[in-house]
């Protein structure tokens, strides 16, 4: 216990100086609790997402509120208020008010209606399956979980408000954390704007299945003077719904594309793929980069990979988590670096180098055509 308060308070101290990475130390750090309570604390947190509690909270601000003040605001008996938080004042903090957000309330709903589940069923699952490692996309611990044959996203969108919610999640999880294009992760100068040739293309960058281009936009307000085109690509439907909204001075062109179809850009500078991979598992994996791959010029074009590359030492708590994430939900798994080695190889593409940031689970792989 000493030795815990000790390293949790190196951690507080580099949090104060806002050193990168500080907050997940302390998050991880924070894991050294008994396990006993967690189950009780989540369905907590979950509740106060349907009575509205934080945002009671964040409404009396400083002033606060009594116990039977809340329990009016809430619908709460004030005997059961009173067991699930044990204090006779209530007053908001930091923390409460971001918890009222849209985005944390959703994120609370989602990890506790959709995610946890999956979970609780892993003991049977296994066991029905003979403790084997799951391969299908619609029979998993998740459709064992909410009695579907669906595969994960198809029952996002078929239960709402699933799918928004899971939207907020995914935002809330990379939410204060650094970008694969950011000063200090990956040098977009020095290996994308310099050296662009338009000769070759005018496209600078091409994000592959990158949603609604939130990527695009901040990369090209990062770089406000790059060079070349950036063209978003996603499905149909997707695109559809980026044109509706697209101003005549968007940052970038949007295109609709499937990835496992032949990339239609030849010669641009660099293809990002943004968390696209670890949705699939190894043979769908090298189906994608073999569908980018006639597109590349050699010596010039350059893959971008921004994906989780799990520590076979020492994970940190959001890449495990995500690791378990993947195989809950689609029974697919995070990679080593070995293992994201295996797939470029597998496709005749060269390993380049692993770009990190502290505290950001995600890295960027940098490849290109093996000579």
């Amino acid at each position: 216990m000493a030795s815990l308060l000790q390293r949790i308070a190196a951690a507080g101290k580099t949090y104060e100086g806002n050193e990168a990475g500080s907050r997940e130390d302390l998050i991880n750090l924070s894991r050294a609790r008994s396990f006993w309570a967690e189950s009780a604390m989540s369905a907590h947190i979950r509740l106060a997402v349907d009575v509205q509690l934080f945002q009671h909270l964040r409404d009396f601000g400083d002033i606060g509120l009594s116990a039977q003040t809340l329990a009016e605001k809430t619908g709460l008996d004030v005997l059961l208020l009173g067991r699930l938080i044990e204090t006779s004042s209530f007053h908001a903090t930091a923390l409460s008010n971001g918890l009222s957000e849209e985005i944390y309330q959703h994120s609370i709903s989602f990890g506790y209606d959709a995610a946890r589940p999956s979970f609780n069923a892993f003991p049977e699952y296994f066991k029905k399956i003979g403790y084997k490692q799951p391969t299908s996309l619609t029979d998993g611990p998740f459709q064992d979980a909410h009695r579907t044959q669906l595969p994960f996203f198809d029952w996002l969108v078929a239960t709402p408000p699933n799918l928004q919610h899971f939207g907020s999640f995914m935002a809330a999880y990379r939410a204060g954390k650094a970008n694969w294009y950011d000063p200090g992760f990956y040098p977009v100068a020095d290996r994308l704007i310099h050296g662009f040739d338009s000769s070759m293309s005018d496209i600078l960058l091409v994000d592959v299945g990158g949603g609604e281009g939130h990527d695009m936009t901040l990369f090209a307000a990062q770089h406000t003077f790059h060079p070349g085109r950036i063209v978003l690509q996603d499905r149909e439907p997707v695109i559809a719904s980026v044109v509706e909204t697209l101003k005549a001075d968007s940052p970038f062109e949007a295109q609709a594309h499937d990835f496992f179809t032949t990339q239609p850009i030849k010669g641009a500078r660099a293809y990002s793929l943004h968390s696209i991979l670890h949705d699939w598992g190894d043979d769908d994996g090298v189906r994608i980069l073999e569908n980018l791959k006639p597109a590349l010029r050699p010596g010039y074009s350059r893959v971008l990979l921004n994906e989780i590359v799990l520590s076979e030492e020492n994970p940190t708590l959001a890449a495990a988590s995500m690791d378990m994430m993947m195989l809950a939900h689609f029974a697919v798994r995070e990679r080593t670096e070995a293992d994201w080695k295996a797939i470029l190889e597998r496709v005749g593409l060269k390993f380049v180098k692993i770009y990190t940031y502290p505290g950001v689970a995600e890295s960027v792989i940098e490849a290109e055509l093996a000579s």
